[in-house]
């Protein structure tokens, strides 16, 4: 864990191989589907219209209400010492999605997750992406392209021009982790393969103080809710004083 800190200090992502199993890969995608197909029927779509070019794009909001399999890995102790590491031990959670690209899919706008949800400028660690990959990810798939170093602007402004030209795609074997720094800019690849899923797990955690993108207490039925842990509801924010400390 030392030196994927590290690495996500100088480079703004490390990538920590074998923290899923292939039978929990398979299991977890299976979920996955499943959880895709319920939130269809919920009335919840799986694609945003004003983010992806196509419905090759599977997105899949409110995991953690759709399976107890996401609620588990939302708390993994590999993704907790991640987001302690780069936040502190307050942090909290800020959203769980999913993000299948289909063959066909293509890329979103370019953008860092830390500047969606606070002002320039950044001048810190405020949000890490944790995510989990449930095939092997590669270019040719749609894995994540960013710009290694991207993590050090601290505004817009110093975003090169030609930064689509620049971006490089995030390499990681099915059941790894691909911590990212909140400041890094990145878009989703494009799926140019003919046959291939590429699902990926994003838990997106945050400073306490920065609102979170999922209202947790009113998405969580009360029956999931019950099953979470002290802990765990202090960064759902689940609690009468939901995010603001425990102290």
């Amino acid at each position: 864990m030392t030196d994927a800190l590290a690495s996500i200090a100088a480079d703004g992502y490390a990538v920590i191989p074998d923290v899923l199993s292939a039978a929990e890969v398979d299991d977890i995608t299976a979920r996955l589907w499943a959880a895709a197909e319920e939130s269809e029927r919920r009335g919840m779509p799986t694609r945003i219209e004003a983010l992806d070019p196509n419905a090759a794009n599977v997105r899949v909001f409110n995991l953690l209400d759709l399976d107890e399999v996401f609620l588990r890995l939302i708390d993994h102790p590999t993704a907790a010492a991640l987001a302690a590491g780069v936040l502190g031990n307050e942090y909290i959670v800020s959203n769980f999605t999913a993000n299948i690209a289909r063959p066909g899919s293509g890329s979103m706008m370019i953008h860092s997750d830390q500047g969606i949800v606070v002002p320039e400028p950044w001048l810190e660690p405020w949000s890490i992406n944790v995510i989990w990959c449930l095939s092997d990810v590669r270019a040719e798939n749609g894995a994540t392209r960013f710009l290694p170093g991207s993590h050090r602007f601290t505004t817009a402004d110093e975003v090169p021009d030609d930064i689509a030209d620049r971006l490089v795609a995030f390499e990681a074997p099915a059941g790894s982790i691909v911590a990212m720094e909140g400041r890094v800019w990145h878009t989703s690849g494009a799926n140019v393969t003919a046959d291939e899923d590429r699902p990926l797990l994003f838990g997106y955690y945050t400073k306490p103080f920065v609102r979170p993108q999922w209202n947790h207490a009113v998405a969580l039925r009360p029956e999931v809710q019950a099953t979470c842990s002290p802990d765990l509801r202090y960064r759902l924010g689940l609690d009468v004083a939901l995010n603001l400390g425990r102290t």
